[in-house]
């Protein structure tokens, strides 16, 4: 029995969570669960899975749920209720899925803490990938992937040594504008972007998944996690979206997982790993399935690819300020302020305008990340 303290509880990985927790009962128990502003579903979900201890974001709301569980449970809020549940004693792994770059500071206490992290949040990686996996192996804590690609990969590899790898395979749907001439992308709304072609996301990750900087940020992700170079990250586009990913060996053997598009596989595999817990949940039939297809990105198209793996070969404090140009921009975007293809020529300005420091601390990073977030203001 794994016990579980679940950052992001309502959102969409965290719903997708608690489904785990609903389907494998004996070996996934929620004991800590933190939420931003839905004090309706966090107050639900509290009567279901009766934690220890939980955190909002809002000490309003915070004293509310205080009131109305009195003597039951620690309620906390803000960053430091984030710190508080990260470093739970009872805690087995804290799953971190948090949007945006609030899950950097609670994983690294956790990490400090002796817990196995499980990283659903991309930005923590993209941002201090480096600091993270050594501090990581400093405690002797597991740093395990949430992704449906990366979890892949991590099937794949299967404890096989970095040296017997020669490329890792990413699969990209391609998004909702695959085939869309690139000459009528400024007429792209919001709600196209939103229409997902294979998965149910928040919707920060499905307009990067529009963009494809969701793959961007995963190829930086990607090289920290599996300790490999850039230039060995590929990326291909499978519309389908039932291989995950692939890794290539050094002797041209390709393994790959495969199931049908359900966050709720690679949750479940990180949150009992090294155990595969039975469940019924996903169900792939490859006769119905009928044929796989692949076909290189755009890149011209979807430069995101591009400035991502520029960002990777860089370092430094570069791939900080891709991330919170990125998310500055799709929530400019999102508001109507800019159009789909100034997403990523804003992130490209604020890249070009920036002076990477080598090495970082992570205080560099934070400074880092926090003028991109206004020099990605001005420029949108």
């Amino acid at each position: 029995m794994k016990k579980v303290v679940l950052l992001g509880s309502t959102g969409s990985i965290g719903t997708s969570t608690c489904k785990v927790a609903d389907d494998v009962p004996e070996a996934v128990q929620l004991i800590g669960l933190a939420a931003g502003g839905n004090i309706t579903l966090l107050s639900e979900q509290i009567s279901k899975y009766h934690p220890i201890a939980i955190s909002i974001t809002d000490p309003n709301a915070a004293r509310k749920l205080a009131n109305d569980h009195s003597g039951i449970l620690e309620v906390y809020c803000g960053e430091e209720g984030l710190i508080k549940l990260a470093t739970l004693p009872e805690a087995d792994i804290v799953l971190i899925a948090i949007v945006g770059t609030a899950g950097l500071q609670p994983a690294l206490a956790a990490i400090r803490a002796g817990k196995d992290i499980a990283v659903a949040s991309k930005e923590i990686l993209v941002m201090a990938g480096e600091i993270v996996m050594k501090e990581a192996r400093k405690h002797g804590v597991r740093v395990l992937a949430v992704d449906s690609e990366h979890s892949a990969i991590f099937q794949c590899l299967d404890s096989r040594p970095t040296e017997s790898i020669r490329q890792i395979w990413l699969t990209a749907s391609g998004g909702p504008f695959r085939e869309k001439p690139a000459e009528e992308f400024s007429d792209i709304t919001v709600e196209q972007a939103l229409k997902h072609p294979s998965w149910e996301m928040g919707r920060k990750i499905t307009i990067d998944s529009a963009t494809l900087f969701n793959k961007g940020l995963e190829m930086i992700e990607a090289r920290w996690l599996f300790e490999i170079e850039m230039p060995c990250v590929r990326v291909v586009v499978h519309p389908q979206s039932v291989i995950h990913s692939m890794v290539e060996f050094v002797d041209g053997s390709i393994l790959a997982q495969l199931s049908t598009p359900d966050m709720c596989l690679p949750i479940q595999y990180a949150l009992t790993y090294p155990d595969r817990a039975p469940s019924d949940r996903v169900q792939t039939s490859l006769a119905e399935i009928g044929r796989l297809d692949f076909e290189e990105p755009d890149a011209d198209r979807f430069p995101s690819l591009k400035l991502a793996r520029r960002a990777g070969e860089v370092g430094g404090t570069l791939p900080a300020v891709l991330n919170a140009a990125n998310e500055v921009a799709v929530e400019a975007f999102c508001k109507g302020e800019i159009s789909f293809p100034e997403i990523t020529e804003t992130v490209d300005r604020v890249m070009d305008i920036h002076q990477v420091e080598e090495n970082p601390s992570l205080d560099e990073i934070l400074t880092a990340d926090e003028w991109a977030r206004k020099a990605a203001l001005s420029s949108a």
